[in-house]
């Protein structure tokens, strides 16, 4: 497993070697971001999120830092510092260079991973957002918080919609569907509703499941398709929805050790299409199983007890896992190592198998019974695959044991052939490897702050090691930066790296110890007296400024040019050193100090040489490298430190040799004294501890003594709140007594003006009821009334055009006799004798004009006599009518006086209702008798009544007798109110007499003319008589109806 470190770096490579994944976690690459500062700590990521291709991942820590890992290109790029922690993202746009960020502030951004900018800012959460999810075209997304979830058009960046609900309920997920235009919304109370994303129509919603398997869910995941939802909480069941069918179809226990669901994702696969099968379940323990969802089986997992998962993301097109671990990295695991064992193709049915002992295999042991295409296997027995395991381990001990061993030390396979024979390493090998970390550096990181925590804890190790193999190296100041290259060069590798600075101290750093604790003085020394002999010029400028050897020779030495080289040009110079005698690192020295002799020569100030010495400069290696070779040929053998320093001599085999070339009685003392100052410093850690505990113990004394006066205090004081609090109240109480009593006495008067109000209302309707009917008794009196008169004047009109009739009759008489007159005494004149012979024929010519003109007279009489029954009829209904309306309107008059006596007595009652009281019995007998003397009164206006409608019914059917007598014999004579009337009709001339011009003498004429102007008077005193007889029986109808009022009085 691969682990990288972003530290403060913004770009970089995500791994440094081709990353291959076991199959036992599957864990391509670690990433970890640390910070250099002087307090090394570690930032935890919190958010992670794939785009749409599945090969570049987005990730948030808690200080906001987003980074963004390209999985294919192997490169990871710092895009945003939004100083607050992140709590969602996404990456799916549709435009693939943005992402949206949900941040701390409650509020969501857009930024451009490629510009690194801000594109939109979007407000209106009021709590955290804890999920964005986008639409499968990127168009929309939505943002969920636990109060409301908002609907955004990424176009516009604008609100489209907002979910509010109540604040009882809450919301746990508001999602799209992948691959339509459905919202899925999931409530607290475990409602789960689908919306349209366009109109916000609801579609459907789930069933409540069983109450046998009810959980609250809590989170959820949805197919490719959309056609299978899983919903998960605080229990090991798994709940499967089919969403098409909108039901339950399947629930999935989870092992027992599952108490609690935290996560679920489906896994993607590329032949599924779209119908996931695996289904990833992130558990309270943090460990994510993968199951199958069709058979329930336990694929694979991934985390660990030890390092558990917070939370996980699936790439989309299922090849990496990206999971946020507990302690606030970052894996990324390989779906296809995690499958591996899943996925092989099924095992051959001819196998080998190697003999352990003897390490060969034998052309029998290949071979196997085939029959009928079957291959005939022997029985697996329990010791037969124990052996094949512990070959299998075998064969890969042997691969490791080659790849680890050391030229002429130690490896894997002696270490195991020494731990059989021995049942336990050697004592020398075990105090390095297992004694731990010295006392001396376990606050390493406080003096020598590293970024990387593996290279800290190597390093610790390592010189923990050092100090246990000799005593004097857990008090050497310079040892850490002795080590350091060589714990970075073989931090993979331990063991190597402690031998290889072993080496190192024994042959290249002889002599060094001697004057411990100062540096040392006589190697110091040699390099003083070979630069004096090969540069003096140097060495006196060095001199003339007051610089030693400790200051142009020491720093070289104690950090073996780590600081002033880069890591191949130290490489570079350490092959170099390792291939030569051990004063080619001294003569080293001097040839730095020699080729850099320029810019040395123009420094004047000891801060100058100070930074000389302790930074990298502009040098050539190689240049120096060939200065040393130079110097070793050419410095005289008096001076050449090859002749003070030994020859290389390496470790021994076995055990470590014995490190004693340091002044042991300084660091015997030094020991002695750290070992009394530490002592003293534990007595006096005792001490203080046993101080502040007395103190800590009188501090509490004092604080629980105030806490207990304090408490007092306030006792009394709540005490006297209550009691002003309790007098407060009764005060109160007794002004709300008050204001109820006042309220009360408010409600009664309201209530009496109410129920006056009531009465004056009712009375008021009632007055207006009655108004309203002597309205309509009015309207319906001056209806009939113009009814009657319309009749009258259309009886009038009649008469009148009958008037104009007779008047043009008797002009056409007129006409008819002038031309008669003119025809006869044109025959007079013509033929006298004529006239005489014809005497007796115009005579009975004469007697049948006669007769006609009594026949023509008959037939006239006849429609006068019926148009005058039918106006006497019409009189007759109307008088009827008349008489009607006149009675109800008394009795509506009466009925009002009545009410309005009995509304006066009603108001007298009250007024005197207690003297009313006293003469109750009194009042009652004289209302009694009032009452008796009423019906009297009453009994006889029915009987007037019942009279008058008899005599009315009498009249009416004498007139409907005699215009039916009359109607049958006209000739016959009608009563004697109406015998003046036929006298008068008798007296008319008849037509016949008008024809009777043939014999007319001039006194004839006269007669006639006289006739004419006594038919126009009679027809005159005809109308007269007609009105005359409507004004009688309009009196006689209202004499009828004024009766019964005259005897109810």
């Amino acid at each position: 497993m691969q682990s990288t470190d972003l530290g403060n770096k913004e770009s970089g490579k995500i791994w440094h070697r081709k990353p291959s994944p076991a199959t036992r976690d599957g864990i391509i690459v670690n990433i970890i971001h640390n910070t250099s500062d002087y307090h090394p700590k570690v930032l935890r990521f919190l958010n992670v999120a794939f785009d749409g291709t599945g090969d570049c991942l987005i990730a948030g820590d808690h200080q906001g830092n987003i980074y963004v890992f390209d999985l294919y290109g192997n490169r990871f790029n710092l895009v945003q510092r939004t100083a607050q922690a992140c709590t969602a993202l996404a990456f799916n746009l549709r435009r693939k260079s943005e992402f949206l960020v949900a941040l701390a502030d409650y509020s969501v951004k857009c930024f451009d991973t490629v510009t690194k900018e801000l594109v939109s800012w979007m407000r209106g959460h009021e709590s955290s957002v804890f999920s964005i999810s986008v639409h499968a075209s990127g168009k929309y997304a939505i943002t969920t918080s636990s109060d409301t979830a908002q609907l955004w058009d990424l176009d516009t960046f604008q609100r489209k919609r907002k979910l509010n609900i109540l604040q009882s309920v809450g919301i746990q997920k508001v999602f799209f569907l992948p691959l339509s235009n459905t919202i899925l919304s999931c409530f607290k109370d475990n409602s789960i509703f689908a919306w349209e994303c366009d109109t916000l129509f609801c579609k459907y919603q789930l069933p409540a499941p069983p109450e046998s398997s009810s959980i609250l869910y809590k989170v959820f995941a949805v197919t490719r398709d959309g056609r299978i939802l899983a919903a998960g909480g605080k229990s090991n069941h798994l709940h499967l929805w089919c969403l098409e069918a909108r039901q339950l179809f399947r629930i999935i226990q989870m092992p027992t050790k599952v108490r609690a669901i935290r996560h679920l994702e489906f896994l993607p696969d590329s032949f599924d299409a779209g119908s996931n099968q695996v289904l990833g379940v992130l558990s309270q323990d943090g460990i994510m199983r993968f199951i199958n969802i069709q058979t329930c089986k336990l694929l694979f997992e991934i985390g660990s007890l030890d390092e558990g998962i917070s939370s996980s993301a699936i790439s989309p097109h299922g090849r990496y896992i990206a999971s946020i671990m507990e302690n606030g990295s970052l894996n990324i695991y390989s779906v296809q190592a995690l499958t591996q064992e899943i996925n092989k193709p099924p095992p051959p049915l001819v196998k080998v198998i190697e003999d352990l002992p003897k390490n060969k295999l034998s052309s029998s042991d290949l071979k196997r019974k085939v029959t009928s295409g079957r291959v005939q296997q022997p029985a697996k027995s329990r010791e037969s695959k124990i052996q094949t395991r512990i070959l299998k381990q075998d064969l890969t001990g042997d691969f490791e044991s080659k790849k680890n061993e050391l030229p002429d030390g130690l490896n894997k396979k002696r270490l195991q052939i020494l731990l059989k024979g021995y049942g336990e390493y050697p004592t020398k090998y075990s105090s390095l490897i297992d004694k731990g970390t010295h006392v001396a550096f376990l606050n390493l990181q406080k003096k020598y702050p590293i970024k990387s925590r593996k290279l800290l804890r190597v390093l610790q190790r390592t010189l923990s090691a050092l100090a246990h193999w000799s005593v004097i190296f857990s008090d050497t100041p310079y040892l850490p930066l002795l080590a350091f290259p060589f714990v970075k060069l073989f931090q993979n590798n331990q063991l190597i790296c402690f031998e290889v600075i072993a080496t190192l101290i024994i042959n290249w750093c002889q002599h060094w110890f001697e004057y411990f604790p100062n540096p040392p003085i006589n190697i110091l020394s040699m390099i003083e007296n070979v630069l004096a002999f090969h540069d003096k010029e140097l060495l006196q400028h060095f001199i003339d400024h007051d610089i030693t050897s400790q200051l142009y020779a020491w720093p070289l030495l104690e950090t073996v040019f780590s600081e002033v080289l880069t890591r191949e040009e130290w490489l570079k110079l350490f092959d170099n050193i390792f291939s030569n005698h051990p004063s080619f690192l001294l003569m080293t020295v001097v040839a730095y100090n020699m080729c850099s002799r320029a810019p040395l020569l123009n420094c004047n100030l000891k801060d100058d040489f100070e930074f000389f010495f302790h930074h990298r400069n502009n040098l050539d290696i190689n240049v120096v490298i060939r200065q040393v070779y130079h110097l070793m040929e050419t410095t005289p053998t008096d001076i050449h430190p090859d002749s003070m320093l030994n020859v290389f001599v390496a470790l021994t085999k076995g055990q470590y040799p014995v490190f004693n070339q340091y002044p042991k009685f300084i660091v015997d003392y030094q020991t002695q004294e750290q070992e009394r100052i530490r002592n003293d410093e534990l007595d006096y850690l005792r001490e203080r501890q046993t101080v502040e505990d007395m103190q800590a113990k009188v501090d509490q004394q004092r604080v629980e003594d105030e806490a207990w006066y304090q408490k007092q205090e306030l006792l009394r004081q709540a005490e006297e709140t209550r009691r002003e609090m309790l007098l407060q109240e009764e005060e109160k109480m007794i002004q709300q007594r008050q204001r109820l009593a006042a309220v009360k006495r408010q409600l009664k008067v309201k209530e009496m003006h109410l129920q006056d109000a009531a009465r004056r209302r009712f009375l008021k309707l009632q007055q207006d009821q009655r108004e309203m009917e002597l309205r309509r008794l009015d309207d319906e009196i001056g209806r009939k009334v113009y009814m009657r008169d319309q009749e009258i004047a259309a009886t009038a009109r009649d008469l009148e055009m009958r008037q104009l009739e007779l008047e043009s009759q008797k002009r056409l008489y007129e006409k008819n006799l002038t031309e008669n007159q003119e025809a006869v005494a044109k025959e007079m004149r013509a033929d006298a004798d004529a006239y005489r012979r014809k005497v007796d024929l115009e005579e009975h010519m004469f007697h049948k004009l006669i007769e006609a003109g009594e026949t023509q007279s008959q037939k006239t009489q006849k429609v006068i006599k019926e148009n005058l029954a039918k106006a006497e009829q019409a009189c007759l209904n109307t008088d009827w009518q008349i008489q009607s309306l006149h009675k109800q309107k008394c009795d509506d008059l009466q009925r009002n006086k009545c009410y309005q006596e009995v509304a006066k007595l009603l108001r007298e009652n009250r007024r005197k209702e207690i003297e009313i009281i006293n003469a109750m019995v009194e009042e009652e007998a004289k209302k009694w008798k009032e009452a008796e003397g009423k019906e009297l009164r009453l009994r006889s206006a029915k009987k007037a009544s019942a009279l008058s409608d008899a005599s009315r019914k009498w009249f009416l059917k004498q007139e409907i007798n005699a215009a039916v007598e009359h109607a049958e014999n006209p000739c016959h004579k009608e009563e004697p109110r109406f015998q003046n009337e036929q006298e008068d009709l008798s007296c008319l001339p008849r037509t016949s007499q008008l024809n009777d011009s043939s014999e007319m003498d001039p006194s004839t004429q006269i007669s006639l003319n006289r006739r004419a102007v006594e038919w126009d008077t009679t027809g005159q005193n005809l109308i007269e008589k007609v009105r005359n007889l409507r004004q009688r029986l309009t009196a006689r109808a209202r004499h009828r109806c004024q009766t019964p009022h005259l005897l109810a009085a």
